[in-house]
């Protein structure tokens, strides 16, 4: 049985992010290996330090493996941190570098070996995003390839701040029968270990297919 998953819609590791909670309790974890890959051009240092202080908060420990480069994502070290790991955290920033980083990696390969065996896996903004296959291009409101932990449906983060129109183009590109999932920050959609779907947090999540509002059934 795989461990639970949760989609975050940004805004990581700030008040209103209850589920993070859930997910320490549901695989018993005492520490959190944070990924700030996505981040690797934008201060991963000083996320790391929010992450610090945001898990110190709930009580565990926060174990940062600097995976900002491709060859980073090969090294032994890194690749056995995640794999013996209770909850996994994917950050945001950069959907792109982050999927380049991960792709086919040992340490990809790690990420979904650890998630089989029970382990919590987050993903915020450009982490949910590269999780599922395919994903959002933020550039555009298209689609591309993502990583594929979660196939057949797709996360719009941010989705408080996104315009109508970028939703209703995102609507509108994505491939027929595709579940396009918008998350609210500091929100996120929650996959429990039995496969159960739940939204959590300080927002709201709204759920569409081929343009039409559906609920959370519908996701894989």
């Amino acid at each position: 049985m795989t461990g639970p998953l949760a989609l975050v819609g940004g805004g990581e590791w700030t008040d209103g992010c209850t589920f993070d909670r859930t997910l320490i309790d549901a695989v018993n974890a005492t520490e959190v290996v944070v990924l700030p890959t996505a981040s690797a051009y934008e201060h991963p240092d000083r996320l790391i330090a929010n992450a610090d202080k945001w898990f110190g908060s709930l009580g565990i420990a926060v174990k940062a493996l600097m995976v900002l480069r491709r060859p980073d994502a090969n090294e032994t070290e890194n690749v056995d941190a995640v794999r013996s790991a209770r909850f996994v955290y994917l950050a945001g920033a950069s959907p792109m570098h982050l999927r380049s980083v991960l792709k086919d990696s040992p340490l990809w390969d790690a990420i979904v070996a650890a998630w089989s065996d029970g382990a919590a896996v987050a993903g915020s903004s450009a982490g949910a995003m590269v999780l599922c296959d395919p994903m959002v291009d933020q550039r555009g409101g298209a689609f591309t390839l993502g990583l594929g932990l979660l196939s057949g449906m797709a996360v719009v983060p941010h989705h408080d701040t996104w315009s109508e129109d970028k939703v209703h183009r995102t609507q509108q590109l994505a491939p027929k029968g595709l579940v396009v999932a918008g998350v609210d920050e500091r929100t996120a959609l929650v996959r429990a270990a039995d496969g159960k779907w739940t939204a959590a947090g300080g927002g709201s999540v709204s759920i569409w297919r081929d343009g039409a509002d559906v609920g959370l059934d519908a996701l894989p």
